[in-house]
């Protein structure tokens, strides 16, 4: 049976920084309020000048230096962004040009907001698996600080750009195990970016939308559910987990997950204090910190999971190495 293997990570955090106390000079807010909340410290803020392509460049680079491969190696690119380049086309075609692949392979975007990454790694997966392609770069790309509204400190304050990339292989020896995706519609109404192009102009608010509390608590419940759903497909248990790497929204939404599926905090990847949360780009992005931080060993069990707007949501099983 043929799998996917991770060979390679890459990220990339914009050099613009602005901390809370940054935040607290314009709005009514202050870093304890912001810590105690969220966990978040700071956050990575693009450049006018960059666009989610050049993100998703520098770590797709990072990524192909890491797992040794040249750029023409790949011959399949996914890229899961909610703030793409442009309406079209893919910032993944964007991409596949500014890296200079030129082999006609496919390269294409998902959209699934926050948990982006995990329908895209599951994508991917099965591509490489159905013999579809060999060698994958799996992006998760955003630069989340342009659908802000500064003067709301609701939202404002939680959103950060970044990108993280990998590197899935066909391989003999197991890497990603199995996904598990998920939907429900009729919860869009909780958060949501409701503005689009028309005749021209913006029409309707070009600005996130959230019901913090509403999220909090559909977010809590998904997430530890997609995992155990993962875990009994494989005839594995939460003590199996070696690594819990979830969706960086925030450092509540992550300990209640963590405590749902008894894993304790040491096992439990977190990058949201000097991050923020980045949508797409979190796990991926998260997946790299670990991966240089020494922290993941060959053979250890990695559970992915993430939910976002839509509502989206999943969670993926994962052998290193």
């Amino acid at each position: 049976m043929k799998y996917s293997r991770i060979i390679g990570t890459g990220g990339y955090l914009p050099e613009k920084v602005v901390t809370n106390d940054d935040l607290s000079k314009t709005l009514d807010t202050n870093d304890e309020w912001i810590r105690t909340r969220t966990g978040i410290r700071q956050r990575h803020v693009a450049s006018p000048e960059q666009d989610t392509s050049d993100l998703a460049l520098i770590a797709s680079q990072r990524a192909l230096a890491s797992a040794g491969l040249a750029a023409d190696d790949i011959d399949l690119i996914v890229v899961a962004t909610t703030t793409p380049d442009m309406v079209f086309p893919s910032t993944a075609c964007v991409l596949q040009d500014k890296l200079g692949i030129n082999n006609g392979s496919a390269a294409f975007d998902v959209q699934a907001v926050c948990s982006g990454f995990i329908f895209a790694l599951a994508t991917a997966d099965r591509m490489i698996v159905s013999g579809m392609a060999k060698n994958a770069l799996v992006v998760g790309a955003e630069t989340m600080t342009r659908t802000l509204d500064w003067t709301d400190r609701g939202t404002c304050v939680l959103f950060g750009d970044g990108a993280g990339a990998l590197v899935l292989q066909a391989s003999e020896t197991p890497g990603v195990l199995s996904s598990h995706l998920h939907s429900e519609g009729r919860q869009r109404h909780i958060l949501n970016v409701p503005g689009q192009i028309r005749d021209g102009k913006i029409y309707r608010s070009p600005f996130v939308y959230m019901d913090g509390g509403a999220v909090f608590r559909f977010a809590v419940r998904v997430l530890a559910e997609s995992t155990e759903e993962a875990l009994a497909h494989n005839g594995l248990q939460s003590a199996d987990i070696d690594w819990l790497v979830p969706h960086q929204a925030n450092s509540r939404i992550m300990d209640a997950t963590a405590k749902k599926l008894s894993v304790p905090p040491e096992k439990v990847i977190s990058t949201v204090a000097g991050q923020a949360n980045t949508s797409a780009a979190s796990i991926p992005l998260a997946l790299d910190y670990g991966a240089r931080q020494g922290c993941f060993k060959p053979g250890q069990l990695l559970a992915l999971t993430a939910v976002g707007s839509g509502f989206a949501w999943g969670a993926s099983l994962v052998r290193w190495g």
